[in-house]
């Protein structure tokens, strides 16, 4: 950082602290610094007084408190040793009885606590005290400056900034903002951008972070909202308030979403984003060096929005499971490659649009999975009830998921079902209860027997059943499953070379949302890496 030339001339500030100079040229300087750093004068000459009474403390000793006065009007400098009155003095250097300070002023207004001034003679500081007098100015107006430059950009934290790309370091970019740099990490870049040194940018603002030495500002163009940002330069409505984005997707460099709405009904959100001709959304879409972008019509209800963010697959069923923001859309065969998209791009990007997670399913698969579902629930009410196939078939079609759904239901509940009376229920329901009461034995002893480890067993959400299934993949510890991810959890579908295939997951029969998955694997890594 670079200050006025004649400030920092060794001469000069030995002449100001001899007072050999102009007394009005303190003021001078003070103005021209304050000016040149945009910051506040009062400071400058407040660190010009610190300065002179480190320097005054070399010549009268530093066991001594010092205080310089800079005469704001006329520049002069009084330098002054200050004592606190006290009742009993122990440092003689710095305190003074309450009688003596009133022999000493001839003044009987003031008491213990109050401090006095005692006028010092100038003197010579010499070379090294103006040197040291220096150094504490520099060190004074640079601290201004880095406060003075936080201020300014953590005001700026959400906005986009312009700068010119001053250097490569390591595969990030330092961007210069004339008063101060910013760097874009490089997985803040779009990927297979081409940036050299001198290229003129732009880019989102996430976070101004203070540090010892100044302070960091760091830049992104592969946020989402940089995406937006832009959108809100390009398109006055957004600007105005008219039109609102709910929300953003992006895989920066190859494909986004955006979901708008507008508080105009006479405005169509979606048009307005495009513009004429394209004209608006094509500027975006230059900026982000081509990433296509899919603009979503914004609806409360998620069922038109899944199709809407799906296009251009067409739908034909949504189910929508809204305590656990899960969403199953069934469509043909046809529209499957478009509603997943390349590598499961357009299905993903429209799952963190909507924060639901979307399972796509064919009307085949869709089908098999429903029948695989109510034979699989009436076989185990079949093998732990001890119930023929038609009255375990009648619960399951009735609602009733799991043994343990019948153990808690009202015998009033079981007994609306036709062809059950109130004694079959009551059956039911003991049965219910022994089986549960087994099962929580038989778990006990498996996880011994498989050697599950009790962190493991300690991990709020998993059930006693989830981690008999962990055990049996040889996933034991909470390391293990701290190492796992969420699609290892809950399983999902690949597609490679065009062909869809199933991925299982190790606790996929327990139905967990990917949410519910993320949530338990940061749990267990905060707890093992912590």
């Amino acid at each position: 950082m670079g200050f006025c030339p004649f400030f920092f001339r060794s001469n000069e500030i030995y002449n100001m602290l001899n007072k050999r100079s102009d007394k009005l040229e303190l003021l001078r300087i003070a103005e021209a610094v304050a000016s040149e750093k945009s910051i506040d004068k009062e400071l400058i000459i407040s660190s010009m007084e610190s300065a002179i009474q480190k320097a005054a403390k070399t010549k009268f000793g530093s066991e001594n408190d010092i205080r310089a006065i800079i005469d704001r009007k006329s520049g002069n400098i009084s330098l002054h040793k200050v004592l606190k009155i006290v009742e009993t003095p122990e440092n003689f250097d710095t305190e003074i009885s309450l009688d003596h300070a009133i022999e000493k002023e001839k003044k009987n207004d003031i008491k213990v606590g109050d401090e006095i001034f005692e006028q010092l003679p100038p003197v010579d500081f010499g070379r090294i005290a103006a040197q040291t007098a220096r150094q504490v100015i520099t060190q004074s107006v640079r601290a201004a400056e880095r406060e003075r430059q936080y201020n300014d950009f953590i005001e700026k934290k959400g906005e986009i900034l312009s700068g010119t790309v001053k250097r490569l370091e390591y595969s990030n970019v330092i961007i210069d903002l004339n008063r101060a740099e910013a760097i874009i990490r490089k997985e803040e870049l779009i990927p297979r951008e081409i940036i050299k040194t001198g290229d003129r940018i732009k880019a989102y603002c996430y976070d101004v972070v203070r540090e010892n030495k100044g302070h960091q500002i760091f830049l992104s163009r592969a946020h989402p909202k940089f995406m937006e940002r832009l959108f809100f330069q390009e398109v006055p409505e957004i600007y105005d308030g008219i039109i609102e984005i709910k929300s953003s997707a992006r895989d920066p460099g190859s494909r986004a979403k955006i979901c708008v709405n507008s508080k105009d009904s006479s405005i169509d959100p979606v048009g307005a984003c495009v513009g004429m001709r394209g004209s608006r959304v094509q500027s975006v879409v230059n900026e982000l060096h081509g990433e296509k972008i899919d603009i979503v019509h914004w609806s409360e209800d998620p069922a038109t929005l899944v199709v809407s963010a799906l296009a251009p697959a067409e739908i034909q069923k949504v189910i929508i499971d809204n305590e656990n923001r899960r969403i199953e859309v069934i469509l043909s065969e046809e529209n499957l490659s478009k509603a997943i998209g390349r590598r499961g791009q357009n299905v993903r990007l429209a799952s963190k649009l909507m924060d639901y997670e979307i399972d796509i399913l064919t009307e085949k698969e869709e089908s098999e999975k429903r029948q695989s579902e109510f034979k699989d629930k009436t076989d185990v009410f079949i093998k732990n009830l001890e119930v023929d196939e038609t009255l375990g078939q009648l619960l399951v079609a009735e609602g009733f998921s799991t043994i343990e759904e019948i153990n808690q239901a009202p015998i009033e509940q079981i007994t609306k079902i036709e062809a059950i009376d109130e004694n079959t229920a009551k059956e039911l329901k003991e049965r219910a209860n022994e089986f549960l009461k087994k099962e929580k034995e038989d778990i006990g002893k498996k996880l011994k027997e498989l050697g599950i480890d009790e962190a493991l067993i300690s991990l709020k959400g998993l059930t006693p059943g989830m981690l008999v299934t962990l055990g049996e993949k040889k996933v034991k510890t909470l390391k293990d499953f701290a190492e796992l991810s969420s699609d290892e959890l809950i399983g999902g579908y690949d597609e490679i070379k065009g062909k869809r295939f199933k991925v299982d997951g190790y606790l996929e029969e327990f139905a967990l949302t990917k949410k519910e998955a993320d949530d338990l694997i940061m749990l267990s890594r905060n707890i093992v890496f912590k």
